[in-house]
């Protein structure tokens, strides 16, 4: 007779070096967590990566789990930080380029600046459930989780050109919305 063991009993074991209990976690959760990270990037080779990367991190006890908490949510956490930093190019380039943009563009607003200056007139929970989703997902994308154009085309699975199109509109209707 077989016992399935709870999520914190896998978790404890793989972290004591328990091979098999790491596997089971492992098919117990890459299928799920590889489905959600291709809901966030078109390109399946980087999502197998990063659930890989995802899942090599707790074998080797980098990412430590707090026994109150979800297992799925904490392996989403460890995944979604991941995909974002492969996303980044999070090597010495990708920081490079970074330090340049920001120095290119410093004595200039950003549009989400001005965007946020104007929400004192104007509503901008309301604004942005007016636009549609393709435009808050490009919003997302490149103001709330900071991607490149060219890192939120692979997000999104659109080419560069139609994430710049769209974080047009999206913040020319947020500038009418908040006038």
């Amino acid at each position: 007779m077989s016992t399935t063991r709870s999520d914190g009993e896998l978790l404890r074991a793989a972290a004591d070096g328990d091979r098999r209990a790491f596997e089971e976690l492992y098919r117990r959760y890459a299928p799920w967590l590889t489905a959600r990270l291709r809901g966030r990037c078109a390109d399946p080779a980087m999502v197998d990566d990063v659930v890989q990367e995802t899942f090599l991190a707790v074998w080797r006890g980098k990412a430590r789990y707090r026994e109150d908490g979800d297992v799925a949510g904490w392996l989403w956490r460890i995944g979604a930080r991941r995909l974002i930093d492969a996303l980044r190019g999070d090597g010495a380039r990708g920081r490079l380029r970074q330090a340049l943009a920001r120095l290119r563009h410093r004595d200039e607003a950003s549009a989400e600046e001005r965007v946020l200056a104007g929400v004192e007139h104007g509503d901008l929970a309301g604004a942005l459930i007016r636009l549609s989703p393709e435009l808050r997902a490009v919003l997302q994308a490149t103001v709330v989780d900071g991607l490149t154009t060219r890192e939120a085309a692979v997000l999104l699975g659109i080419p560069p050109g139609t994430v710049k199109t769209r974080a047009l509109r999206a913040r020319k209707q947020l500038r009418e919305a908040l006038a």
